[in-house]
C-alpha cells in the first residue's frame, strides 16, 4: 500500500512521533493521577499530624483508656465533613467511627498491621468500602513511651470524585494527543505528497528523456530544492535536445564530407578502369591520380580527426612529449599552407622573428595539428583577397613563461551567441562551409593536455583572432 518515500516516512518518522505522543500522554495521565493522589495524602497527613501533640505524653498501655481519649478526639475533630475518622484498638479492630459506616474487618486488620510493621508508624492504604466506593486511608499508630502500640487513628477520604476528575482529565489529554497526532499526520501527509508527487513526475519525465523525448516539460510548482531540480531537468532536456540536434547535424556533415571525396575517387577510378583497354593520355591520367591522391588524403584527415575525437572522449589520447623548437614547427605548417593560400587568392602574412625562442615541452605532431586546424579554419572562412596574419612572440616581462601565437583573419566572423560554443563537440556556427565541427574541440583539448590554452575572439564582419598559449620548458617541468 505504501512504498518509497511514504513508507520510509511512516516507518522512520510517524512511528517515532506516535511513540513519543503515547509516552507524553501516558506521562501526563500518570502525572495527573499522582498530583491528585498526592494532594489527598497530603491532606490526610496534615490532619493526622496533630496526633503527635495529643498523644505525645501517653504512658498507659490500657486499651480502654486509649479508646476513651481517642473517642474524645473524634468527638472534637473539626473536619468530619471532609473525612471520616476511626479509632482502632491494639488488635486492629475498629472500635469507633465518626460516621458509623462499616468496613471489611480483615482489610482493617491488614492495614493496621501494615502501618505497625513498616517502621514508619503510619501507612497510606487505597481500598474500597463494602458498597464499592473507592477510598484512601491514612493510619497513624499510637504508641506509649515503651513503644507498645495501644491503637491507631485512621482517616478515610472518598476518592470517587477524584477518580472521576482523573478520568475526565485523562480523556482530555488523550483527545488532545489524538488531535495533535491527526494534525501531524495531516501536515506530514501534505508535506510528503508535495515531495512524492513532484519526484514521481520528475521520474516519469527523466524516463521520457532517457527514451529520447526531449520536448517534455515539467511545471515548476515550488520555489525550493524541488523547484530547482525541475529547472535543472528542464535545462538538461534542452541541452540534450540541442546536443542531439548537433549530433545529427554532425553525422549529416560527416556523411557529406565522406561522400564528396568518395564520389570523386570512385568517378575517376571508374573512368581509368573503362579507359584501361585504351591508351590513356598522360595528362588525363595524372589529373585522375592527383584527384584520387588528394581526396584520399582528405578522407584520411577526416578519419584521423574522428579518431582523435574518440580518443579524447575516452581519455585515451597519449602525448609523445619531447623538447622542441616551436618556431620551427610553426614555420613548417605555414610553408605547407602557403601554396593553398596563393591558389585561393588569399594573403597569408607571417614575419618570422629574428630572436631565438625558448624551447617548449610537448608533442610535435599534436601541436602541428593544432596550428594546421586553426590556420585551415582561418583560410576557409576568409574570402578572396582576404588576409590571414600569423604572429608569434615571447616577452619575459609580459608573457611570463608562455609563448603566444595569434592567428587573425578578415573573414565573416562569429556571432556573439555562437562564440562560447564554437569549441564544443559537434557545434558548427557556419553551416555553409565544409567541416565536421569537431576540429576546434580537438585542438582545444590538445592545448589543455599541454597545460596551454586556445582562446577565440571574433566579431561579425570584422574577423576572428585565435590566441594559442604554449608554456615554455622550465627546470621544474617534467621532461621524461
Amino acid at each position: 500500500m505504501f512504498k518509497g518515500i511514504t513508507r520510509r516516512w511512516i516507518l522512520s518518522t510517524m512511528l517515532l512521533i506516535v511513540l513519543i505522543i503515547i509516552l507524553i500522554v501516558t506521562g501526563l495521565i500518570y502525572g495527573t493521577a499522582y498530583l491528585f493522589n498526592n494532594e489527598v495524602e497530603r491532606t490526610l497527613s496534615t490532619a493526622g499530624s496533630e496526633l503527635t501533640t495529643i498523644f505525645q505524653n501517653y504512658e498507659t498501655d490500657n486499651s480502654s483508656s486509649f479508646s476513651s481519649e481517642a473517642a474524645a478526639y473524634v468527638e472534637n475533630f473539626q473536619h468530619k465533613e471532609q473525612m471520616e475518622v476511626m479509632v482502632i484498638n491494639s488488635t486492629g479492630r475498629i472500635v469507633l467511627t465518626s460516621t458509623g459506616f462499616s468496613y471489611d474487618e480483615n482489610d482493617d486488620i491488614k492495614s493496621f498491621e501494615t502501618a505497625k510493621n513498616n517502621g514508619k508508624g503510619y501507612a497510606f492504604i487505597s481500598s474500597k468500602t463494602k458498597s464499592g466506593e473507592p477510598v484512601t486511608s491514612y493510619i497513624r499508630i499510637i504508641s506509649n513511651r515503651n513503644g507498645y502500640a495501644v491503637g491507631a487513628i485512621r482517616y478515610v477520604v472518598s476518592t470517587q470524585n477524584i477518580s472521576g476528575r482523573i478520568i475526565f482529565i485523562s480523556a482530555i489529554i488523550i483527545f488532545a494527543g489524538m488531535v495533535i497526532l491527526f494534525i501531524i499526520i495531516f501536515s506530514g501527509s501534505y508535506f510528503i505528497r508535495s515531495i512524492v508527487a513532484p519526484v514521481r513526475e520528475l521520474s516519469e519525465t527523466a524516463n521520457k528523456i532517457a527514451h529520447g523525448d526531449f520536448s517534455t516539460k515539467i511545471e515548476k510548482k515550488y520555489n525550493d530544492e524541488i523547484g530547482d531540480l525541475c529547472d535543472a531537468i528542464t535545462d538538461m532536456a534542452k541541452d540534450l535536445e540541442a546536443t542531439e540536434q548537433m549530433k545529427n547535424d554532425f553525422i549529416s556533415r560527416v556523411s557529406h564530407e565522406l561522400r564528396t571525396p568518395l564520389t570523386a575517387i570512385k568517378g575517376w577510378a571508374e573512368t581509368m578502369q573503362l579507359s584501361g583497354r585504351k591508351k590513356l593520355d598522360r595528362r588525363t591520367f595524372d589529373k585522375g591520380m592527383g584527384v584520387i591522391i588528394k581526396e584520399s588524403g582528405r578522407l584520411t584527415g577526416i578519419v584521423e580527426e574522428l579518431l582523435d575525437f574518440s580518443r579524447i572522449q575516452t581519455g585515451r589520447m597519449v602525448l609523445i612529449n619531447e623538447k622542441l623548437d616551436i618556431l620551427a614547427e610553426l614555420d613548417e605548417v605555414i610553408y605547407m599552407l602557403k601554396d593553398r593560400a596563393v591558389n585561393e587568392n588569399k594573403h597569408l602574412i607571417y614575419d618570422e622573428p629574428v630572436e631565438i625562442f625558448p624551447p617548449v615541452y610537448g608533442d610535435r605532431n599534436r601541436l602541428k595539428q593544432v596550428f594546421i586546424n586553426v590556420i585551415d579554419n582561418a583560410l576557409k572562412y576568409t574570402p578572396e583577397d582576404g588576409v590571414v596574419a600569423i604572429e608569434i612572440k615571447y616577452d619575459k616581462k609580459t608573457d611570463a613563461d608562455n609563448i603566444i601565437i595569434t592567428i587573425t583573419d578578415t573573414g565573416c566572423g562569429i556571432p556573439a551567441e555562437d562564440l562560447p560554443k564554437v569549441k564544443e563537440k559537434f557545434y558548427k556556427a557556419n553551416q555553409k562551409v565544409n567541416g565536421s565541427g569537431i576540429g576546434l574541440a580537438v585542438a582545444d583539448e590538445i592545448m589543455q593536455l599541454h597545460k596551454g590554452s586556445l582562446d577565440i575572439e571574433s566579431g561579425v564582419g570584422v574577423g576572428t583572432t585565435v590566441t594559442i598559449t604554449i608554456p615554455i620548458l622550465t627546470e621544474n617541468r617534467d621532461s621524461k
